[in-house]
This record gives C-alpha cells, structure tokens and sequence, in this order.
C-alpha cells in the first residue's frame, strides 16, 4: 500500500513538471515519434505483406507438387547453370507419368509461353499462354464465370479452343459476350468457350492475364520441343511425403535414371515460397529494425539530456523534498516517470501517426494493418526508451545529499 502511495504520488509529481514544460517535453519527443513511426509502419507493413502472400500462395494448392526442371529457388548461379542442361520434360515423358501416377488425385501437364491476343480491332501482349488439360482446374482451383473449362475430349482433340482469364476477356470484348467468338493467339485462331472469374495476383503475376488451350493445340503451335511441367495434386496433404516420393519414383522410372544416378529433374512445392518469403521479410525486419533502433537511440539521447538540464533545474526541489523525509528510491521514481511518460507521450503520437499512414497505405500500395501485438510492442518500446535515458539522470537526483542541494541557487 505504501508503495503504491508512493507511485501515485510520483505520477502526480512528474505530470506536473511535464505540464510546467510542455514545449521542452513536446521537443523531446520528436525522437521517440520518429523511432515509433518507424517501428510500428515496419510491423505493419510486414504483417500486411504476409496476409497477402498467404492469400496469394494459398491458390498454389498445400498439397499439390510441381515437376520441373528448375528447383525454384537456386542456391547459387551454378546449380542454375547446371539445371539448364537437363533435358526437357517432353509430352511423351508427361503422358507416361500421367499414366503411371494413378495413386494421385490429378496430373496435369503445364506448358507456358507469352502471345499476342487479338480480336477484331482490339490486342493484348504479354498475354500468358497455358497448354494443359481438364486436370488443371481441379489443381489449380480455376473457377469458370462463364461457359465452360476444357474437357478430356477437348485435351485429347484437336480442336482449337480456349478459356480466357477476366483480364484478357475485358480487353478484348468490353461488354460484349466472349463465348462463341473466335479469337488470334500469335497467328492462329481458337473458339472461346469459357471465361474465368477474377482471381488477382499471385507475386506480382496477373492470374487474370492468360489463356488456357488444349495442351496437344499448344504443342502444335509452340512446338514439340516445348519444356513441359507436371503439376501432381495428391490429395492428402498428410501423406505429402510419401506422395513425394511415389511422384519422384515414378519420374525416375519415366526418365530412364538407373540407381545412383541423380534426379535431372525437380519437385517443388508451396512451403518453397513460404521459407523464401520468410527469408525476405526477415531481412526486412532486421534493415527496420536497425535504423528504428538509431531514431530510437537519438531520441534517447535527447531525452537524457533533457532529464539532467531537468535535474539542474530542479536541485533545491530534491533538496526540500529529502529534508522534510523524501526518500531516495522516491525521487528516483519521479524521475524515472517522468521520463517514462514523456516517450510513452511520443510513443502514443508516433502510433496515431503511423495508423494514418497505414491508412494510406492500404489504400494507395498494399494490403497493411497494425495488429494489437504491434501497438502494444510500439508502446514497450516506448516505455523502455524511457526507461533507459531516464535511468541515469533518476539515479543522480536521486543520490543528491540534503544539505548540498539546498545551498543549491
């Protein structure tokens, strides 16, 4: 009880002398509002970030393996250069693997390239171009807005017919109606018989911008030496592992490996871009957190300098207070106070500041938002900035004898 008396009345008296200052306080805090701003805008926007990767990633599918013959992410420059000599997946490989792979829920065979897309008067360049099957969709989770996505008749066909993304179909055709209309990839015609909803982006890649064709269309007009990917959804994430492995045996067997010798090919999955964005965002993390810690440093400084002129100031105060019975560890809890509340003051500016930035943010570049982890970690760190410039200068007022203070002028 009596040290909460205490504090109360050490709460009391450090307001008091803030209020007697408020332009010096107000000064002082432009430091802490800096280092705060800077803080809880970094949390902020990584937290922003990770929510619309893991909305981005999450189409990717948990359970779903891409063959390739790149790994994604390459350690180096020379596993790049030494995955470029492998040879491709070609369309006989990934019709035997298809074949072979009936423990899985689906296979689809991916072949990609960039075209120009035309209709009647209207073009889009840079326009993704997708050859696969009717598999693509249940792996990929495509979802068709209108008409139709590609059947085992149309892969197995050869008719030429494609599905168009939300993007390419309000380019081309404004209000009107796709389904129907022929539309020119490159230099040759294919029948629109569906349309996809939007999806948005996935890593800064339009999923709107492209056309799926029948994987034997793409082959025909791309050629035969094509490099093909196999996108394998297993369908029970708890055995990934062991699917893993059945995808990778099956791949040996169709690329004729004899034992020992290394895999020409790779399987990526998902948690691939998931430690890649980690990564990322800890490097991020540590740049903010270095120049936060600099502002914070700065402010500090400031503050301490601040709380000694403070002390000066305020000699024959201590003096009188310890005459008539103050103690030490009193004084050095006003002290200390004051300075806490001083940076918890610039610590709460600084988190009004940066919401409004978030604000902008959010509405202007990308999805950003200050979680309650964030606010009350921008606040600790406000308060242990005061802590630690208020220390020094508390525990000087605090050690100051009586009698010397008083003769203090």
């Amino acid at each position: 009880m009596k040290f909460l008396h205490h504090f109360r009345e050490a709460i009391g008296a450090s307001l008091d002398a803030i209020r007697a200052n408020k332009m010096r306080a107000g000064l002082s805090t432009l430091g802490i509002v800096i280092g705060i701003v800077t803080v809880t805008l970094m949390g902020a926007a990584i937290n922003g970030l990770n929510q619309a990767f893991i909305r981005s990633i999450s189409s990717m599918g948990a359970d779903v393996l891409y063959v390739s013959r790149y790994d994604w992410f390459p350690a180096n420059q020379a596993e790049w250069g030494q995955w470029r000599h492998r040879s491709k997946i070609n369309s006989a490989e990934a019709e035997a693997f298809s074949q072979r792979a009936v423990s899985v829920q689906a296979v689809a065979p991916v072949g990609e390239d960039d075209a120009t897309v035309k209709y009647q008067g209207r073009s889009g360049n840079g326009v993704d171009v997708i050859g696969t099957t009717d598999g693509y969709r249940a792996i990929n989770g495509a979802i068709v807005a209108q008409g139709r996505f590609l059947t085992v008749f149309d892969a197995a066909g050869t008719q030429p017919v494609c599905v168009i993304g939300s993007a390419v179909a309000t380019n081309l055709f404004r209000t009107g109606d796709p389904i129907g209309q022929d539309i020119k990839i490159d230099d040759q015609f294919y029948q629109v018989i569906g349309v996809l909803e939007p999806e948005g982006a996935m890593l800064g890649w339009s999923l709107d911008n492209r056309v799926i064709i029948p994987i034997r269309q793409f082959l025909q007009q791309y050629g035969d030496d094509e490099d093909i990917d196999l996108d394998v959804k297993t369908g029970n994430l708890a055995n990934l592992p062991e699917a893993r492995e059945t995808v990778r045996a099956i791949m040996r067997q169709v690329r004729h490996l004899r034992p020992g010798q290394p895999d020409d090919f790779t399987i990526n999955q998902q948690d691939q871009f998931i430690g890649w964005f980690h990564r990322q965002t800890r490097t991020i993390a540590l740049i903010g957190l270095f120049i936060t810690s600099l502002a914070l440093f700065v402010g500090g400084i400031g503050i301490m300098n601040i709380m000694f002129v403070s002390v000066i100031e305020r000699t024959r105060e201590i003096g009188v207070c310890k005459a008539i019975g103050a103690r030490s560890g009193t004084v050095l809890l006003q002290f200390l106070i004051e300075a806490i509340c001083i940076c918890l003051f610039g610590g709460v500016i600084g988190l009004s500041l940066a919401w409004l930035a978030t604000l902008a943010v959010s509405k202007w570049l990308f999805p950003a938002s200050i979680s309650a982890v964030v606010a009350g970690a921008s606040l600790l760190v406000a308060v242990a900035t005061g802590v630690a410039s208020g220390l020094l200068p508390a525990w000087r007022a605090a050690r100051m004898e009586p009698v010397e203070a008083l003769r203090s002028e």
